[in-house]
């Protein structure tokens, strides 16, 4: 399949540019089973739609205030996104700036902060952060939520809170796990309420995950790193589930590639490392069973990787009855639950 194969007309009134005043209050569009039905339902439904033998497995990546704004010596104006922080006081980044700095060049920061670039590859920048090992206190200082690029808005107040998962713990993405952000604290209790096991893994989302495919071959196309952690504890829940007969529901595309990851060769193992699996049509899941998703932008590897999971024509024919019914796209969009196409 081509990149162009991915495609879907999306008017931009759809694209949700802020969070409904509740998380729940979302709207959800189930696939049913193989023959791809669709049942429009609230998201405070899922509750419905899962059993108390199955796990869900959560992403507790937490977003950093990962945007810093400066200038360059000479004067133009340049924004930081950091990708990646890394120890020592360096970080991975793109950088936007009327001419991309060279390397050996400073960047001068707010409240008196620097950096100085050290190297580029490809689109990332790695930037050294002067007399700083923990680059978390300037961040807290001088850092902004990194929206996603959809959104012409500047990052607010409430997105500090709404572009944050509640049960978000281990610092370190630049992007929401977004399936996530459905989940309030009324709905968890529900779903415990009901017998539903929980667990969590780690994947530090990176702002790759936007960045469009420039080969209309997949073949061709390079995924970006991301980093990942699976505990004990996650795989021993995940045996336990699989052994009363329920089902793996991954919440998110990030927890669906860090499981696929670590099970590459048919067992499920804990540890960390980085991922940059690229699931698309073709791909053998072993490990999850459903999934909890959002909507995808166009010829994203996202959205190829939610293709792969159900099937190309039922996941398109979803995208064009969401757009049809007026659902909410994106990150503050509305969800999806899908079932893992078994032919």
């Amino acid at each position: 399949m081509r990149k162009s194969d991915f495609t879907y007309p999306l008017p931009s009134r759809l694209i949700a540019q802020a969070p409904l005043p509740e998380r729940s209050a979302s709207r959800l569009l189930v696939v049913k089973g193989e023959d791809g039905g669709l049942e429009d339902r609230q998201f405070r439904d899922i509750v419905d739609l899962i059993q108390s033998r199955d796990l869900l497995v959560f992403n507790d990546t937490k977003v950093i205030p990962a945007r810093l704004y400066g200038r360059k010596e000479t004067g133009g104006k340049v924004e930081v996104l950091l990708e990646r922080v890394l120890p020592a006081g360096k970080a991975w980044a793109q950088v936007r700036a009327s001419k991309s700095p060279r390397p050996g060049s400073a960047i001068l920061l707010e409240s008196g902060y620097r950096c100085t670039v050290e190297k580029r590859e490809n689109d990332l920048f790695l930037l050294a952060f002067a007399e700083m090992d923990d680059l978390a206190p300037m961040l807290r200082e001088i850092g902004r939520m990194p929206l996603p690029p959809y959104i012409d808005r500047p990052a607010g107040v409430e997105d500090e809170a709404r572009y944050q998962t509640v049960f978000a713990r281990a610092p370190g993405a630049v992007a929401a796990p977004t399936a996530g952000l459905h989940f309030d604290s009324e709905l968890l209790s529900r779903l415990k309420d009901k017998g539903i096991a929980m667990t969590f893994v780690t994947l530090h989302v990176g702002a790759g995950t936007f960045q469009p495919l420039r080969e209309e071959n997949l073949e061709a196309h390079e995924m970006h790193r991301e980093w990942f952690e699976i505990s004990e504890k996650a795989v021993m829940e995940i045996e336990k589930a699989r052994s009363r007969g329920g089902r793996i529901i991954a919440v998110g595309t990030t927890v669906v590639r860090t499981l696929e990851t670590a099970c590459q060769d048919g067992k499920l193992k804990s540890g960390k490392g980085e991922t940059r699996l690229f699931i698309r049509p073709g791909f053998r899941f072993r490990c999850v069973d459903a999934m909890i998703t959002n909507f995808h932008l166009p010829e994203s590897t996202l959205l190829m990787l939610v293709c792969a999971f159900a099937g190309f024509e039922p996941v398109m024919a979803a995208y064009h009855h969401a757009v049809e019914k007026g659902y909410r796209f994106f990150s503050y969009g509305d969800a999806m639950f899908l079932t893992r196409r078994t032919v």
